[in-house]
């Protein structure tokens, strides 16, 4: 589901643990999402705020699509931005 520079990022960061710990750590600006965007930009995967909520609201529509019966998916599944921290932290705990 990521978008490819942050799936790029991503592939860095699973042998890197530096890289893992500058990516958490833009949790800390003041603004997380864009801190990210410019690391990934820095690292050559360059990545847009835009981009990282456009995917997940095209994922959530086409999910939706594809809910017969279902009245609506849950919200944060079409969150790029949390999954792709989810994956970090995952490989924190490794």
């Amino acid at each position: 589901m990521l978008k490819d520079g942050l799936f790029e990022l991503l592939e860095k960061a699973r042998t890197d643990s530096d890289l893992r710990k500058k990516i958490l750590e833009t949790r800390n600006a003041r603004d997380p999402e864009l801190a990210l965007c410019e690391l990934s930009t820095e690292l050559g995967c360059g990545v847009t705020v835009g981009e990282i909520y456009q995917q997940g609201a095209r994922y959530l529509s086409d999910l939706e699509d594809g809910c017969i019966g279902a009245t609506e998916p849950r919200k944060k599944w079409g969150d790029t931005y949390e999954q792709f921290f989810a994956s970090i932290e995952g490989m924190e705990k490794k």
